[in-house]
């Protein structure tokens, strides 16, 4: 009999099994395959994925790993999700994928075969105890994986065991810049299975911000109120796909003016404003992002609606300067514009020219989304940032005001007033298409909404 008790993840207080046990618990086990017709959702638009990124780099290796899981504490790992450009190039999304690699063999003069290194199933025969008893990939312990001939027919990929993948010389997509821009450009532009599963992502999203504004009386009478938007928020999240897309901004009062505030434990208050910044993330792994600014007595307050509705002007104004062949940030610029003369009417600025404005706005307003909440973070300045929108491109249009409750700049009343409007859209063939207009936009429409839940919730 084999001893695998060196090579096996076990925890400090785990017991020792006896060579009677281990004989016992190789045997009298009934055949449990993977249902013959499982495949990966993506499995008929992933070979073009591959064969793209092929054409971009010919005669070369390319590594493309997963990931590996990162200890939370002792023998606790935190949750696993794989790199999204394994996930993109594999259509692999699961906890199981962690360590596993996908490599582009070169393949003729010019293309790639693609082989996919992982750790299959294990076998319960032969001594071996990794079944039961390792923690970090035993199937008791974590969950079947395939095994080769599974993996195959799962991706249409050729897999073999992890263990064989060799070290020749390669581009290592965690340490290679140049694969690192070449894999965010490819998806720069989305298919339109991947807008399918953006729109998918949107839509159980604003199922989420309507469960939110449900529980808002429950929230209100919590000494973290905060942290009680953000579990319910959760719940929808990880019942409808993989969980949250970004860790939930779930800001209220002047807690809204810290941009990624994820604390998350502050008491809400039925005069302030919520500010909630939260997205489902698919069990594909793409994810929406959406914010909206809410009334936590359910009606605007004159200041609040001031401050709101001139959000609403730059956001409307960046919209509406979305489509083919405009630089990207142009739309950041038109939002712009609109909040610095705001600003200037209001006395807080002299005018509208140059950036001072930005001691109130702080961020660009807006960034591509897909499977990252920042999707295509790598790719280079000049094909994204100063670069052109494309038909199929999703992105985010989100101007803010930021008006912290120190700022001598500012009359009292606008002190530690922040509000953040926040929608996803796709570019079409002559502008874009509003893919999160299912939340309300305007002052009437939200406040309609949220008395007609509330109303519904028996609040």
């Amino acid at each position: 009999m084999t001893d695998t008790s060196s090579r096996l993840n076990i925890g400090s207080h785990d017991l020792p099994v006896s060579a009677e046990l281990s004989r016992f618990m190789a045997g009298n086990w009934a055949a449990s395959p993977l249902p013959a017709a499982a495949r990966v959702p993506s499995y008929a638009v992933t070979p073009a994925r591959r064969a793209r990124l092929s054409a971009r780099f010919p005669g070369e290796r390319l590594l493309v790993p997963a990931g590996e899981l990162a200890v939370r504490s002792n023998d606790a790992d935190f949750r696993f999700r794989p790199h999204s450009a394994y996930a993109w190039l594999t259509g692999l999304t699961g906890e199981d994928q962690a360590g596993h690699v996908l490599v582009l063999e070169p393949s003729g003069p010019h293309g790639h075969e693609a082989v996919l290194y992982l750790r299959p199933r294990s076998s319960r025969a032969n001594g071996n105890q990794e079944f039961f008893r390792d923690r970090r990939y035993g199937e008791f312990w974590v969950g079947r994986r395939p095994d080769l001939a599974e993996a195959e027919r799962l991706t249409g990929i050729r897999c073999a065991h992890l263990d064989t993948l060799g070290e020749p010389p390669a581009r290592h997509a965690a340490t290679d810049p140049e694969l690192a821009a070449a894999l965010s450009e490819l998806r720069l532009v989305k298919d339109a299975w991947e807008v399918d599963q953006l729109q998918l992502a949107v839509d159980h999203t604003a199922a989420g911000f309507e469960d939110v504004v449900r529980a808002l009386p429950q929230a209100l009478a919590h000494p973290r109120g905060e942290r009680w938007i953000e579990g319910v928020f959760g719940l929808r999240a990880r019942a409808e796909g993989n969980g949250t897309g970004y860790n939930t901004i779930a800001a209220s009062g002047a807690h809204a003016g810290i941009l990624h505030w994820i604390h998350n434990d502050g008491r809400l208050n039925r005069d302030e404003l919520l500010l909630l910044d939260a997205g489902v993330e698919t069990d594909t792994l793409y994810t929406a992002d959406i914010t909206r600014t809410l009334p936590l007595s359910g009606r605007f307050s004159p200041v609040q609606r001031q401050v709101y509705e001139l959000v609403l002007a730059a956001q409307d104004a960046g919209i509406a300067a979305l489509r083919p062949g405009a630089s990207f940030g142009d739309f950041h610029r038109a939002g712009m514009r609109v909040i610095a003369e705001g600003l200037a009417e209001w006395g807080v600025l002299k005018n509208a020219e140059g950036d001072l404005h930005r001691r109130y706005s702080l961020c660009s307003s807006g960034h591509m989304l897909g499977l990252d909440v920042h999707d295509c973070a790598k790719a280079r300045a000049e094909t994204y940032l100063e670069g052109v929108l494309e038909e199929g491109q999703v992105l985010t249009v989100e101007p803010g005001l930021y008006l912290q409750p120190d700022d001598e700049t500012l009359p009292a009343e606008l002190r530690g007033v922040s509000v953040r409007i926040e929608d996803d859209l796709v570019i079409t063939a002559d502008g874009a298409r509003l893919m999160s207009g299912a939340l309300p936009r305007t002052v009437a429409g939200v406040e309609e909404w949220m008395g007609t839940l509330l109303d519904s919730a028996g609040a």
